[in-house]
């Protein structure tokens, strides 16, 4: 292109390009990109002399060459799709009238903060610095698929508008980040897509506002890898967010933040790995909670965020924060999707002890036992309630002393009352109520009493009645036992 044939606002661009000086034609500092199809020539440049500077690059001795372009008006389509620029970008507060196509382009920096563009075609892109997208307004999806980038990618302030049917508003699947990603405050109106994406650094999505819809997908992150934080904290998500085998070195943060997906998963976030899960001072999840196989090592979960279903069969975590009586941990496994799930009580209990709060992770256990006892057949439901009624499964080993007692008592005083006759009576030792009880109540220990002393009739038949429940009750404590010397 001939400098003859451009304008005196493309000119002044052209100029300046070679000596990387900044052209402004902003007339406000605070003016809406979004109103630039009402900017005048003075300020337009058409996307062809962008092209055509950037791929020519006129140069000046001594002088380093950059575009530097604020507050122009861009027609045309700017594409740029397989080309290597050595130059630095920046194309700030512009509006274009088309979405820039920079498909397998190799940038040194690019810089688009407060823009206004249709949306943005950068698959495979290649930046060797900075990737800068502040503030910017998308008119249609951003697809950054398989980009690489080798510093930080920005996206705070940014607006994605709803993008045609079926294609996420966000595309950053399979996208490297040299460092972190950096979104805090963004808004979009469709899917976020960040399957098999990589970030050194971390990713910030504080205060970020995505609404794909009920049902719909909001985040889908299968097999993202973040080396530092993710960070969503008060947000607001409506749809669903999808971190299957996900791996997250440190902190997943969704503390003070709404995620609603009525009627379906709001956090899918089965088979994955975290070393930190933040589900506090949030309202109640609208949608099922699935930490199905997932792997955290800090989980920070309060049980007003607990929604009214989850699935947690096979989670496994090391610490489970804040401390909160067993009472108020069970609810949330009741409320499992997948019925009893033996595996999440194993875990509850697991993280009481290493605490070293046993009296919960006893009342876990013998809540375990009870959920267990509706899974079995009649019989085993009705021998159930016998040994949770005596001693609590071996958890209350006070009850059966308390039962004992009880027997030995009413036992002592029936036979006090009347003495059974003796078998041999010439062979027979003296008759004691309190020890001929004992020895029908404890199966193992003898008193000769028993074999020596006859009863009849109803007092016959409290004798059967102290033998079967004598060996009920040395039944369940020495299963009680057993349970508690193999928790050692």
């Amino acid at each position: 292109m001939e400098i003859d044939d451009l304008t005196p606002a493309e000119e002044r661009v052209w100029r300046a390009f070679a000596r990387g000086e900044d052209v402004d034609f902003r007339e406000q500092a605070d003016e809406d990109p979004a109103r630039g199809a009402d900017w005048g020539p003075e300020r337009t440049v058409r996307a062809a002399v962008v092209r055509a500077l950037l791929l020519s690059s006129p140069r000046e001795d001594g002088e380093t060459a950059a575009l530097r372009l604020a507050g122009a008006r861009i027609t045309g389509e700017l594409r740029l799709q397989y080309a290597d620029i050595d130059h630095a970008v920046r194309l700030s507060d512009c509006s274009f009238e088309n979405a820039p196509v920079l498909y397998a382009a190799r940038l040194r920096q690019l810089n688009l903060r407060g823009s206004a563009l249709p949306g943005l075609d950068a698959a495979t892109l290649r930046v060797d610095g900075v990737l800068r997208m502040s503030d910017c307004l998308f008119g249609g999806p951003v697809r950054l698929g398989g980009a690489q980038i080798s510093g930080a990618l920005f996206m705070d302030g940014a607006h994605i508008d709803e993008p045609p049917a079926g294609e996420p508003a966000l595309q950053l699947n399979h996208i490297s980040v040299g460092d972190g990603l950096s979104a805090p405050g963004l808004r979009a109106r469709g899917e976020v897509r960040l399957t098999g994406a990589s970030v050194a650094g971390s990713v910030d999505l504080n205060g970020a506002r995505l609404e794909a819809g009920a049902g719909e997908v909001a985040v889908d992150a299968e097999t993202l890898t973040v080396e530092g934080d993710a960070l969503l904290r008060q947000a607001d998500v409506l749809g669903w967010i999808g971190l299957r085998g996900a791996r997250i070195a440190g902190r997943l943060d969704l503390s003070h933040t709404r995620l609603a997906n009525p009627g379906d998963a709001a956090l899918r976030a089965s088979s994955c790995t975290i070393g930190e899960l933040w589900l506090r001072k949030g309202p109640r999840m609208d949608g099922t909670l699935n930490l199905r196989r997932a792997q955290v090592d800090v989980l920070f979960l309060e049980p007003e965020v607990v929604p009214e279903e989850v699935l947690l069969n096979s989670l496994v975590y090391t610490s489970l924060t804040p401390h909160e009586p067993a009472e108020r941990r069970l609810a949330m496994l009741e409320r499992d999707g997948e019925g009893y799930v033996p595996h999440a009580y194993e875990q509850l209990t697991a993280a009481y002890r290493r605490i070293g709060d046993d009296d919960a992770a006893r009342l876990v256990q013998l809540a375990k036992q009870r959920r267990r006892r509706a899974t079995l057949p009649w019989y085993g439901r009705l021998w159930g309630h016998v040994q949770d009624a005596t001693v609590g499964y071996g958890f209350r080993p006070l009850r059966a002393a308390g039962w004992l007692v009880s027997l030995l008592v009413v036992g002592s005083l029936a036979y006090a009352l009347h003495h059974p006759e003796p078998l041999k009576a010439d062979e027979a030792p003296q008759f004691n109520p309190v020890f001929y009880t004992l020895d029908l109540l404890l199966p193992v220990i003898s008193f000769g009493q028993e074999a020596a002393f006859a009863p009849t009739g109803g007092y016959q038949w409290l004798s059967y009645t102290l033998v079967l429940t004598g060996w009920i009750l040395a039944t369940t404590v020495v299963t009680g036992i057993t349970r508690t010397v193999s928790r050692q």
